[in-house]
């Protein structure tokens, strides 16, 4: 069934990842007739531009649709639509003509209900909003007003065609809208959980807005094991725990010691697959510098791995070096492939450098799983990250690390002639670009991009 679904306007290349993972983690999926990529159908109202807050989605069952935008943070509500038009005419025409098998058992006398009036792109006065729903007097709606607590809560929805749209796309028509709410988001949520409300912050907590939506595409929920290995302060991992998952989390070294032929050992090499999802976001050197354990001798071969006695651990401190973004992500992939089940999903940041108004779409691989959502979040005009999705589809083998450290070394070199090239990813953000202007050296200052920083 299609059901009109209405966003926030707000990270709009995450909107559709999080309803359809959401979908996918209440059962929208299982009708063996459904595609199986676990994409849902969408599509636009008339004369919508694609960053519209509405959209059409076509959900299994109001089961789904109640349980999607209960649990979303960037859906406003899912409406169960019964009627639209470009004009209050047409609308009611519309409702009209929506069968009364479907709107008879919402306005029975022995239930209360509530009308509200919603407008996108223009204020309404409480005086046109009264009008608004004084002219819906055709719907014979038999029960009582409850406007703090009703049974049953229709929606009217309201865009503007006007030329100024508030920061909302241009709708080139007036488009009305009236459904029941099917449900809607927890407003509650975000502020109960930000930043600024806790005892404690690391440099790079994560904003709860974003720990949530990591945890909605990892499908976090009771029963679960979610683990995040660059931890810090546990932002992610608190998302993640609201949803009933259990959590563990640690700021390890999570490398794997490798000679030139591939994987050779593991740290994590006696454990078996345990975690349902993997959620973190690695350091890639804009806010925070990856280290990992081993120094230079160990790096360059001249001694191999080592244990630390237990008589100097109270006291011993490991030698380091620098880590790669290259590394990092292939250790991250390899530690997923080998401790995720079969089904289970890799979630985390990925830093991209943004030329021409776009992002690069090459994104790191691995044989065990499939890459099913990516979200970009523009940080700055030269600087992006894009949240990474990916289901393990494969059980771990040597063969599949042997293709996947193949994989790395091809990302690897590709990775340090783009170094060489002078694209680092620090400079980028922190440095301003090259601006060439004659004349006031004020013009020159003030055109330079400024570095988003409340963002990262």
């Amino acid at each position: 069934m299609w059901y009109l679904c209405v966003f926030y306007h707000r990270l709009l290349d995450y909107r559709k990842p999080e309803v359809e993972s959401l979908a996918d983690l209440f059962g929208a999926f299982e009708d063996k007739r459904r595609p199986g990529n676990r994409v849902l159908q969408w599509r636009l109202p008339q004369h919508h531009h694609p960053d519209s807050p509405f959209y059409f989605v076509d959900l299994p069952s109001e089961d789904v649709a109640e349980n999607v935008a209960n649990r979303s943070i960037l859906v406003k509500g899912i409406y169960e639509l019964w009627g639209e038009g470009g004009s209050y005419e047409e609308l009611e025409e519309a409702v009209k003509s929506y069968p009364d098998e479907r709107k008879l058992p919402y306005l029975g006398s022995e239930s209360t209900f509530k009308i509200t009036v919603d407008s996108f792109g223009k204020v309404m006065s409480l005086l046109e909003q009264n009008e608004r729903i004084r002219g819906l007097s055709y719907i014979p709606f038999k029960g009582r007003v409850n406007l703090k607590n009703p049974d049953h809560n229709f929606w009217l929805m309201e865009t503007d065609d006007t030329a100024t749209n508030n920061g909302l796309p241009p709708v080139a028509q007036r488009r009305i809208f009236f459904g029941r709410e099917v449900g809607g988001a927890d407003r509650k949520l975000l502020p109960t959980y930000q930043l600024k409300s806790r005892n404690y912050l690391g440099p790079t907590a994560m904003d709860a807005e974003m720990a949530f939506l990591m945890a909605n595409q990892a499908q976090a929920a009771p029963g679960k094991l979610v683990y995040d290995p660059f931890v810090g302060t546990g932002s992610i991992l608190v998302s993640a725990a609201h949803f009933g998952a259990m959590t563990m989390g640690a700021d390890i070294d999570i490398r794997v010691v490798r000679d030139g032929r591939g994987p050779d050992c593991n740290v994590w090499s006696n454990f078996k697959q345990v975690f349902d999802a993997i959620i973190c976001d690695p350091p890639y050197g804009v806010r925070a510098g990856g280290r990992k354990s081993g120094g230079r001798k160990l790096l360059k071969g001249v001694i191999g791995p080592y244990t630390v006695p237990d008589d100097k651990r109270a006291d011993h401190i490991p030698s380091t070096a620098p880590y790669s973004l290259a590394e990092c992500v292939h250790d991250l992939l390899d530690l997923a492939a080998r401790m995720l089940v079969i089904g289970g999903r890799l979630v985390f940041f990925y830093p991209v450098l943004r030329e021409e108004d776009s992002c690069e779409e090459h994104f790191p691989e691995h044989p065990c799983f499939e890459l099913v959502a990516t979200s970009e979040q523009i940080l700055s005009s030269l600087y992006s990250r894009v949240l990474l999705t990916m289901l393990k589809t494969s059980s771990y083998t040597e063969e599949l690390a042997l293709a996947a450290w193949m994989k790395h070394l091809e990302f690897k070199e590709n990775h340090s002639k783009w170094l060489e090239e002078g694209n680092n990813l620090h400079s980028s953000v922190f440095s301003p670009a090259d601006v060439h202007h004659s004349g006031d050296s004020k013009l020159s200052k003030e055109s330079k991009p400024k570095y988003r920083g409340k963002y990262v």
